[in-house]
């Protein structure tokens, strides 16, 4: 077991600060403290309060001479003073002062060219045993001499004043890439550590010349590599997580000029609705040294999956070796298939579209897919959701850098490009079924095997794409959404109006964007 003295976290008076803890230690002191409790496949189950998901308003950076030309500074990335910073670390130190601690010292990036050291501090057993798990674990003789590159302190029970301490409710996630420090605090949801540490990577990486990707990865026996970019609940994890492929991860990668690398050494999957048939690879990884956030699990302690009363985002993080076929370590080849994943709620987008250079670059700038009524208070109607590169709240620099750098790659690689519509075809949400989840797999291998690339296609007018006339093991009459629609003119209706949602949303948020650029879009 390694302990380190408190006063090197630089936190006064005693304590115990246990370092690296193996899996069951940190369970069975999460068990201890009446953080979780075991279900009945081993996985370590807790709720995590109020805060079910990420807070993006409460996110800020410190804004310093050194950083503040880099940064895309508005409603996403919001500057804080370094006081304020300062003056809050002060306050969560002296509140973990004689607590137990628990620190995990490992990397991410799954490259050593490019991998950053990090030491994440927590207050609660369960979220170091998260952080153990999602982030790529040292060796014993890299602990040896082990120096961080960056620190993440966690305080769940640390509540901020508001009015006293600067920020915008009991919840704070400050990122100071300067003094190289994240503080997270009276937050419990373990999601907000992974994206911190993917916020610093995707500051840190692009000035080593690498594209870092809000996508999941995986590479076949051939050696071809594949990412799929897109939102929460399109499928990354899902489609990605295939038998016949090996996973290179999950959720974060960078793209360097040689191949992809994941930047974690573990998945987070939304396990809303998870089932054995649809997704046997996901469900068989939730066992012991797995973390299950806010399932409902019965007085027999079986996980109830369809349940969600605490919240949709219910999660489960497990390391990516937990799925049978992942790839170790996780790198891969220069990607041969690009996919950008939307849940289309209005079901008028095609299944799958083969996109051009300039059609990629302005669905990549998009990043588009809907949320559905109900997922939120309020939320009647499908609501469209454009956030850029498939991931804006994680990027802090400026949208064009990251986009100049996906044009650059695409240009080397020749890497095919396909947009792949997993929710709604021939009708809205809630008047049609979702898209069957084995037609959606016999698009995405179609377009990695290569199967789709010399076959015929039809142009839509209204979102300028190139729809294919036909695909393996999928209905032709499924490929064309507007022949699905039982009334044509409702069809053309709804295309319209979320054209029109695509071009406003460009308009008002890329002005500067190459013209060629704006024109690949929607022409409705």
């Amino acid at each position: 077991m390694y302990t380190l003295n408190v006063t090197e976290l630089g936190i006064a008076g005693h304590g115990t600060a246990y370092r690296n803890l193996p899996v069951s230690q940190l369970v069975e002191h999460a068990i201890a403290r009446g953080e979780g409790t075991l279900t009945d496949t081993g996985a370590l189950s807790v709720h995590t309060g109020k805060y079910t998901g990420r807070s993006p308003d409460d996110k800020f950076y410190v804004d310093s001479p050194a950083i503040h030309d880099d940064i895309a500074w508005g409603s996403v990335n919001r500057p804080i003073s370094r006081e304020i910073f300062r003056a809050l670390k002060a306050k969560i130190l002296a509140y973990l002062q004689g607590r137990e601690l628990f620190v995990f010292d490992g990397f991410a990036g799954a490259d050593p060219q490019y991998s950053q050291r990090f030491r994440i501090i927590n207050e609660f057993a369960s979220q170091n045993l998260f952080m153990h798990q999602l982030l790529i674990r040292p060796t014993e003789e890299q602990l040896k001499d082990f120096r961080p590159d960056y620190t993440l302190i966690s305080a769940p029970g640390f509540q901020c004043v508001p009015e006293l301490d600067g920020v915008h409710s009991e919840a704070a996630i400050l990122i100071d890439l300067e003094a190289r420090e994240i503080l997270v605090a009276g937050n419990q949801y373990s999601g907000e550590l992974k994206k911190a540490v993917f916020s610093v990577m995707n500051y840190v990486l692009p000035k080593k010349g690498v594209l870092p990707m809000h996508c999941s990865a995986n590479v076949g026996k051939d050696g071809s590599t594949a990412v799929f970019f897109g939102l929460s609940g399109t499928g990354k994890t899902t489609l990605s997580a295939d038998p016949e492929r090996a996973l290179i991860g999950d959720d974060e990668h960078g793209w360097t000029d040689n191949g992809i690398f994941n930047i974690e050494g573990g998945c987070y999957a939304k396990c809303i609705g998870l089932r054995h048939e649809n997704e046997p690879e996901i469900y068989e990884a939730i066992h012991f040294g797995s973390l299950l956030e806010n399932v409902i699990v019965d007085e027999n302690g079986h996980p109830d999956y369809n349940d969600g009363s605490l919240t949709e985002n219910t999660r489960a993080g497990y390391p990516v070796d937990f799925i049978p076929s992942a790839a170790i370590p996780g790198v891969g080849g220069l990607p041969r298939t690009v996919i950008f994943l939307t849940a289309d709620a209005f079901g008028v987008l095609p299944p799958i579209a083969r996109l051009d250079r300039d059609t990629a670059m302005y669905h990549f700038v998009s990043g588009y897919t809907s949320k559905l009524a109900g997922t939120e208070r309020g939320i009647k109607e499908p609501v469209t959701t454009f956030s850029t590169l498939f991931g804006e709240p994680f990027f802090p620099l400026h949208t064009s850098v990251y986009a100049s750098m996906l044009g650059e790659k695409l240009d080397k690689t020749g890497a095919r490009v396909f947009l792949v519509n997993t929710g709604w075809c021939g009708g809205k949400a809630g008047d049609v079924p979702r898209m069957k989840l084995k037609y959606t797999r016999a698009m995405v291998n179609a377009a990695i095997s290569g199967a789709l690339d010399d076959e015929e296609c039809i142009h839509d007018p209204i979102f300028n794409l190139d729809i294919p006339v036909r695909c393996p093991n999928v209905p032709d009459e499924i490929l064309d959404p507007r022949s699905l629609w039982g009334d044509p003119a409702a069809y053309e209706t709804a295309a319209r109006d979320l054209a029109r949602r695509f071009r406003e949303n460009f308009e008002k948020k890329y002005p500067d964007m190459p013209q060629h650029i704006k024109d690949a879009g929607p022409k409705g």
